[in-house]
């Protein structure tokens, strides 16, 4: 099970975050709290309309060994999602800081899925007192460009919302969506998890609107420079059928200072969700030997 716990974000955002496991027990008033009595952190960060809940596989096992938090970034899952709200890198940035310190659970492992990859990277970068390690999970650090925009404005507007009942948000999603080279049924229970139910039938728990908005602060630029700034222990994963491709992946590697490299095989973008024992295989080590070398000092 999970427990919510509110954080306030960049703005006065409020943001929902999901423990998942037991919460850490407090030290006794005459002790100051170390990282050695407190099981490791980590924050999870889902990509663009994902939300916490995508984590929960992953947060099951990893609660096991560490104190496993996922966050519903701002615009989605259950956190606010204010019209006049930034949606910039910058407040999404500062949203998993304030997560991190807010929750005590600095200094942590960051692991990002697409846009949230993007968001631990820039986190990393910023506040490397707050960040032990980062696993980058099919996250492009490249320009995509405004053709790759403005396709996403013509796909938003070609779904046929509201869907009658969630085995029509499978099916489209898995099946019938013009994105779809093949059947996949992890993308259509994916995107029935964004799913809730409004008079009229299911519709998206974003607006999106504010997913075009958040995107359109990152697809124009690249982000080379701030991965380079990244310190700590880094692991780039990709799906073989995934978003990055193998040179940019190993690029990506070679420009982080202490970049390692994975592949999945079998899986697209959504490397948790199509093969999430191989995804678990993959990650696994790399949490081990970054909390080993914490507690090596």
């Amino acid at each position: 099970m999970a427990r919510r716990i509110d954080v306030t974000g960049a703005g006065g955002v409020r943001l929902a975050a999901w423990e998942f496991g037991d919460p850490p027990k407090p030290d006794p008033p005459t002790k100051q709290p170390t990282d050695e009595k407190q099981a490791p952190g980590v924050l999870l960060l889902h990509g663009l309309m994902g939300r916490a809940s995508h984590w929960a596989a992953t947060a099951r096992w990893l609660s096991e060994r560490h104190r496993a938090v996922a966050l519903d970034q701002r615009g989605h899952g259950q956190s606010e999602k204010p019209p006049r709200a930034a949606y910039t890198r910058e407040a999404y940035v500062e949203d998993a800081e304030a997560a991190l310190e807010q929750l005590g659970l600095g200094p942590a492992v960051l692991i990002g899925h697409a846009m949230g990859a993007l968001t631990a990277w820039q986190l990393a970068a910023k506040r490397p007192d707050l960040v032990r390690g980062v696993i980058i999970c099919d996250m492009r650090a490249s320009a995509i460009g405004a053709a790759s925009q403005r396709e996403w404005e013509d796909w938003f507007k070609a779904w046929p919302v509201p869907f009658n009942t969630l085995a029509e948000v499978r099916r489209w999603f898995g099946e019938d969506d013009p994105w779809v080279e093949r059947p996949s049924p992890s993308r259509g229970e994916f995107y029935a998890e964004v799913m809730h139910e409004s008079p009229d039938g299911w519709r998206p728990v974003f607006e999106p609107e504010q997913m075009l908005e958040s995107r359109q602060t990152w697809v124009y630029d690249a982000h080379w420079e701030e991965l380079a700034q990244v310190r700590c222990p880094a692991l780039v994963v990709r799906g073989l059928d995934g978003e990055l491709g193998r040179a940019e992946a190993q690029e990506m590697v070679r420009v982080l200072p202490r970049g390692q490299y994975a592949e999945v095989a079998d899986a697209g973008h959504l490397v948790h969700y199509d093969q999430p024992d191989a995804w678990r295989g993959a990650v696994e080590p790399f949490l081990d030997t970054v909390v080993a070398e914490h507690l090596k000092g």
